[in-house]
């Protein structure tokens, strides 16, 4: 644990921040206000570095959050700055005082007592590489347009069930560009009936549709319409009319990011900095949604290749709870739930696509696991292995350890 002159607690907020400074006995030295500000910050650094007698280096600072406009300004000028889990800061909190008071200037004091005397549970924050904030900006706008795309074509398909269930026959899910171009062609079972052929036929070839054809969408089309009130069938078609624009405004803004992932993983690819981006594309089981997540959720990790940091992140390193005689594993819910969510599509692919990954699912599934603890026991190994490669700097090779088999074999 590193010992430090002065140690710096900052309770962020959103207008203004309270700032504690503590020496190394953790008496404290200088308190003050610091505005959400361009320059406030700058001034507020400046004035950090004279405390600290133009000696950035000595000085620690700790904070809730990882990122932003105030680590920034510090790790630029050299500060070491420190990160903590809000749930740790509730419980350092609790030293102080037990009736559960809490104000800011008591948790900018916490923080900077319990970074000198607790310093292992704090993260030590570094500078990013600008293409990972990026990155890390697109990834979670992609998740976010995803999102906004499944709560639209929810709204879709419940009009549709409500008024027009022929187009669900085709689409169940509603979610496809061509049922939204023939419903504007078409937005009520009345004008269906009327609907040419040819019109559909441009449609599912601008569309690119194959697995069905013209006659079998009119089939759909001019089935009976469901007997409904009066007025049902126009409320309903003025309410698909302003969802429509809207789907294909977010699946264009979808696929643009998409795009733009891929030009930033290029990109990450190609520099020195971050040779490791081939070698994390090389393992089966992960594309771009699962590459642009983990650089943005777990790039610190990655490159401090910490496979016990990775799988507790992940949500993969199950979680111990001893007492007495009683021990229980369970599964760990405290983690990165975009993290978790990505390696588990990259185990349940692996598992599909690789060998290997295949036996060792089916394995985990003959002890009695469950589908998901046997995915999770795929991506432990996956991650192992995704260190080992990073150590070594080699890629993915999945006849290697086939051929070693083979060798032992013989």
């Amino acid at each position: 644990m590193t010992a430090y002159r002065f140690y710096v607690g900052i309770d962020w907020a959103t207008e203004a921040h309270q700032v504690v400074v503590l020496d190394a006995e953790r008496r404290v030295m200088h308190e003050r206000s610091v505005r959400h500000e361009g320059a406030a910050l700058e001034t507020f650094a400046e004035w950090l570095r004279d405390v600290a007698g133009g000696a950035p280096r000595d000085v620690a600072v700790a904070l809730e959050i990882p990122r932003g406009a105030v680590v920034d300004a510090l790790l630029a000028r050299g500060f070491q700055v420190f990160a903590l889990n809000p749930k740790q800061l509730d419980r350092f909190r609790d030293r102080y005082t037990v009736a559960g008071a809490k104000d800011d200037r008591r948790d900018a004091q916490v923080l900077a007592a319990a970074l000198a005397t607790d310093q292992p549970a704090f993260r030590r924050l570094e500078p990013e590489h600008p293409l990972i904030i990026e990155l890390r900006e697109l990834s979670r706008l992609e998740d976010d347009l995803q999102q906004e795309c499944g709560r639209l074509t929810s709204r879709l398909r419940e009009q549709l069930h409500r008024y027009y269930p022929q187009l669900l026959q085709l689409v169940p899910a509603a979610d496809e560009p061509w049922l939204w171009a023939l419903l504007q062609r078409a937005p009520t079972p009345s004008a269906a009936q009327h609907l040419p052929r040819a019109a559909v036929r441009t449609i599912l070839t601008r569309h690119r549709i194959r697995r069905l054809d013209v006659a079998a969408v009119l089939a759909a089309l001019r089935t009976p319409a469901l007997p409904v009130a009066a007025g049902t069938v126009q409320a309903a078609e003025h309410h698909v009319a302003v969802l429509l624009p809207r789907l294909r405004l977010v699946h264009q803004q979808h696929a643009e990011c998409a795009r733009l992932i891929e030009a930033v993983l290029e990109r990450l690819a190609e520099s020195q900095e971050h040779r490791d981006v081939p070698i994390l594309r090389s393992v089966v089981g992960v594309g771009r949604v699962v590459a642009a997540t983990m650089l943005a959720e777990a790039s610190r990790l990655l490159a401090a290749r910490d496979y016990h940091g990775l799988r507790a992140h992940a949500g993969v390193a199950p979680v111990t709870r001893q007492s007495g005689r009683r021990t229980l594993v369970a599964m760990r819910s405290a983690c990165n739930p975009r993290l978790r969510q990505a390696v588990h599509h990259w185990g349940q692919s692996a598992a599909r696509h690789d060998p290997v990954s295949r036996a060792h699912y089916e394995r985990l599934r003959a002890r009695g696991h469950n589908h998901a603890r046997a995915v999770r026991g795929v991506v432990d190994r996956l991650l192992r292995v995704l260190v080992a490669m990073l150590v070594t700097q080699t890629e993915y090779d999945p006849t290697r350890r086939g051929l070693r088999a083979a060798e032992v074999g013989a």
